[in-house]
């Protein structure tokens, strides 16, 4: 199935099953910008639709309703996306929507959902931005809804580690972060090595290896 048909499928379906307002809200709403990203990220990341809601109605912390762009919800996670232009969002947005806008996603996250937002910009015209940094999010909750290996798990958390550190890391610090002996966190720093995600940095008189830099490449492994 092609994106068009499957586009097509998608809004259908959703259209099928709203009435009033939330319908005409996704026959008003789900323009080009939603369009899009559902093409340039979406589809080209997952190939369907599934779990996916295209305007998707909740209420903000006064109890009013809003619809988000799009809400992606399955039995591990809660995630709202929302595409956001330059004008509506930056230059045309007063002091009292911004603060609008930021305790709703406050409010959203208390609820239990994850918001991320994504530049039209990117979206039209570096949608493989897009795609890399939703890959490294819903890598998340891979090991949840599918089987992996536990060294595989391991290797993504070391990389994550990493990003949250902003420096080389230790063995050390991998032994504590995953609770495992010196041997076997040394060994799963040289695995992430072989792979080209890590590269060894060694100390003074250059005899031994003492910490590890991240490469360029290490966001596609996770």
């Amino acid at each position: 199935m092609n994106f068009e048909t499957a586009h097509a499928s998608f809004i259908q379906y959703h259209l099928q099953k709203r009435s009033g307002e939330r319908k005409g809200r996704l026959e008003r709403g789900h323009r080009e910008a939603e369009k899009l990203f559902c093409r340039n990220v979406w589809w080209s990341l997952r190939l369907n639709f599934d779990d996916l809601h295209p305007e998707f109605e909740v209420l903000d912390w006064r109890g009013q309703s809003y619809f988000c762009d799009f809400a992606y919800i399955t039995r591990y996670v809660k995630l709202v996306i929302e595409i956001k232009g330059f004008g509506p969002h930056v230059r045309d947005m007063d002091r009292n929507k911004y603060c609008n806008e930021l305790n709703r996603e406050t409010f959203l996250s208390a609820m239990g959902f994850q918001v991320i937002s994504f530049a039209y910009d990117d979206v039209a015209s570096r949608p493989e931005i897009c795609m890399t940094l939703l890959r490294v999010l819903l890598s998340r909750y891979q090991s949840e809804s599918s089987p992996v290996s536990l060294e595989s798990v391991a290797e993504r958390e070391i990389i994550r580690l990493a990003y949250t550190l902003a420096r080389p890391l230790r063995p050390i610090d991998v032994e504590i972060h995953l609770n495992i002996n010196h041997r076997s966190a040394v060994r799963m720093l040289h695995s992430l090595c072989t792979k080209g995600v890590l590269s060894p940095v060694t100390g003074p008189e250059g005899k031994y290896v003492v910490k590890y830099e991240l490469q360029p490449n290490a966001m596609n492994r996770l």
